[in-house]
Order: structure tokens, then C-alpha cells, then sequence
């Protein structure tokens, strides 16, 4: 049952990150790919009908963690503070760059929200995958289940570390070129004509550093993280995941020429997938990994709610999601189609 929730947490994030990482994409290439008021109003109209729904799967996906497996939630609630906090301010940032923006016409008031939102989408993608980078590396924790890590120290990836090192960055440069061309597909399958062609060289540009990235994560990774080497040789099945990341990335390369561009999007999410889920897979039965001393890790086994708590919850998490995902399918059916460019 431990395990089920682990795999439910893990998809949770998964689809918050494909399906926020577009508006917060959008966000992060917007001014590079707009250049004039209405370009950009296009682009904010891309993601304006479901940026806010989107945000709902990272609550649900917390609620999922604290239900799930509530050690894990307060240690790293604890833990995590400091950034918890900086992220807290940048979505409220971006949320109300997105609302203000239009309140006032003015040659100051607009182009002040549109580097606020682009800001905001920047960071949070780059605080998120420290985030990640923090959990694949591991942290300080006690017999307790405790830790504190300040912002940076040394930048060196040692028991003494902090949130920011040498390969938490490295995962938060990764996370912002992921999203940028996430970010891109989508605004060039949302929108017509210039911005759509800004967009789509700015993908095929993209793509370029993040292929480079995406080989230095990976032997970063196993490096900083053992345990990744031991789950992939003891379930050679797990390579499925890492597969479907570069069969996502590949396509994201040879679809990105296609008209439509939804093909090459499709692709961006499955690369999205394929990182996440191989990463869930490494880690596992992990939650929180040490990196002081291995057995003093957060488990699903030693993190999680009791077994009568975790069958009753699954019970009813079910018809949740079903209503939930029909919502959603509802959603983005009613607001297919191009966005019109304006002014």
C-alpha cells in the first residue's frame, strides 16, 4: 500500500510539472518571444483559461504528500523553510502579474509585469528543480527525521551542504531549460503567426544546451546518488523510464518541424514524464534520502501513514481523480484551438 501511495505522490508532481511547466514556460520565453502589447496579451491568452487550474495539482499533490506520508511532510516542510517561503512569494508574484497586468493602461504599468512574470516563471522553475536536486542528493537528516540546510555554504556537495550546491544548480539550470522549451512548444501550438515562429526557434535553439544538460544530470546524478546505479541493476525493467525521456527528447527534435506542433509538445511532456519517473524509480523506497548516513532516510515504509488510513484514503482519492481529470479533459477541450493575435 506504501508503494502505491509513493507511485500516486509521484504522479501527482509529474502531471503539476507538465501541466504547470507550460504556463510557467510561457512565462519564462514570453518577453523573448513577444515583442510588442498585443504579442503579448496573445501569449498570456495562451495560458490565461487554465494557469490558475493548473496550480491546483501542486495543492493536491501536497495534500497527497501530507496524507501519504506525513513524516516526510513535516521534516521536509521543516527542512526546506527558507526556500518553501521564497516559492510561496514568487507564485503569488506571478499570479497577480498575470491579474494586474491590465488594470491600468500605461507605458510603465504593463512592461513592470511582464519582467515580473517572466521574473517569478524563472525562478520558480529554477527553485523547483533545486528542490528535486535536493531530494535525488539527499540531506542532513537526524535520528529524528530532522535537518536544516541554509540557502548555499561552500557549494560543495558534502554532508555540510546547502539547498544550493554544484548539483542542486545543476538541476535548476536543467529544470529552466526543460520548462523554456516546454514553455515554447506550447506557445507556438497556442499561437499565429510571428510569435509562433519566435517560439519555435527559440525551442529548436534551446534544445541544443539542454541535450548537453541533460548528459551532465545524468552522470552528475549517479555520481552524487548511489543508490540510482543500485535500483537500475537490481530492475533492469526500469530503464523504461530513462528510455521514454529520450524518446520524448528526440521527438521534441524531429517533430518540432511539423505544423501543427502538437506532436513535438506531446513529446516535451513525455520527456517531462520519462526525467521524473526515472528519478522516483532511482530513489525509491526513498522518500528523503540521507546523505549523512543512508539507514537515517525517510522511507515510504518509515514515512508513511497507517495502513488502515492509507486503504480508506485510496478509497476515496479515486472518484476524486476521476472528477478531477474529467474537469480538466472538459477545460482544455472548451479552449482549443489558436489564440488570435490582438492590437
Amino acid at each position: 500500500m506504501e508503494t502505491i501511495w509513493y507511485c500516486l505522490v509521484a504522479v501527482m508532481i509529474t502531471v503539476y510539472v507538465v501541466l504547470d511547466g507550460f504556463d510557467l514556460g510561457a512565462g519564462i520565453v514570453h518577453l523573448f518571444v513577444a515583442r510588442t502589447d498585443g504579442e503579448r496579451r496573445a501569449v498570456l491568452g495562451s495560458i490565461g483559461p487554465v494557469w490558475d487550474g493548473n496550480e491546483v495539482w501542486l495543492l493536491a499533490g501536497g495534500g497527497t504528500l501530507y496524507f501519504a506520508f506525513p513524516a516526510l511532510y513535516a521534516s521536509s516542510f521543516s527542512g526546506f523553510y527558507l526556500p518553501l517561503m521564497i516559492v510561496l512569494w514568487l507564485l503569488i508574484l506571478r499570479g497577480i502579474s498575470i491579474e494586474f497586468r491590465n488594470h491600468i493602461q500605461s507605458l510603465v504599468w504593463q512592461p513592470l509585469w511582464d519582467v515580473v512574470f517572466a521574473g517569478a516563471s524563472a525562478l520558480l522553475a529554477i527553485f523547483f528543480g533545486a528542490a528535486l536536486g535536493n531530494v535525488v542528493r539527499g540531506v542532513p537528516l537526524d535520528r529524528s527525521g530532522e535537518f536544516f540546510l541554509p540557502l548555499w555554504t561552500d557549494f560543495t556537495a558534502g554532508k555540510d551542504t546547502g539547498i544550493l550546491d554544484w548539483y542542486t544548480i545543476l538541476i535548476a539550470v536543467a529544470a529552466l531549460l526543460t520548462l523554456a522549451v516546454h514553455g515554447s512548444l506550447w506557445v507556438a501550438l497556442k499561437t499565429e503567426g510571428a510569435v509562433e515562429g519566435r517560439a519555435r526557434r527559440f525551442a529548436r535553439g534551446t534544445w541544443w544546451v539542454l541535450l548537453i544538460w541533460v548528459v551532465l544530470i545524468t552522470v552528475a546524478s549517479f555520481r552524487i546518488q548511489p543508490h540510482l546505479k543500485e535500483s537500475f541493476a537490481a530492475h533492469p525493467w526500469g530503464y523504461v523510464f530513462p528510455l521514454s525521456a529520450i524518446l520524448g527528447l528526440t521527438g521534441i527534435r524531429v517533430l518540432g518541424g511539423l505544423r501543427e506542433g502538437l506532436e513535438s509538445f506531446l513529446s516535451s511532456c513525455l520527456f517531462i514524464l520519462g526525467m521524473l519517473t526515472s528519478a522516483a524509480f532511482g530513489i525509491y523506497p526513498y522518500v528523503l534520502p540521507s546523505n549523512a548516513d543512508p539507514a537515517l532516510g525517510l522511507t515510504v515504509h518509515n514515512s508513511a501513514a497507517p495502513l488502515y488510513g492509507l486503504q480508506v484514503g485510496l478509497m476515496w482519492f479515486i472518484p476524486g481523480m476521476i472528477l478531477a481529470c474529467g474537469y480538466f479533459v472538459y477545460t482544455y477541450r472548451s479552449f482549443s484551438g489558436k489564440v488570435k493575435l490582438d492590437g
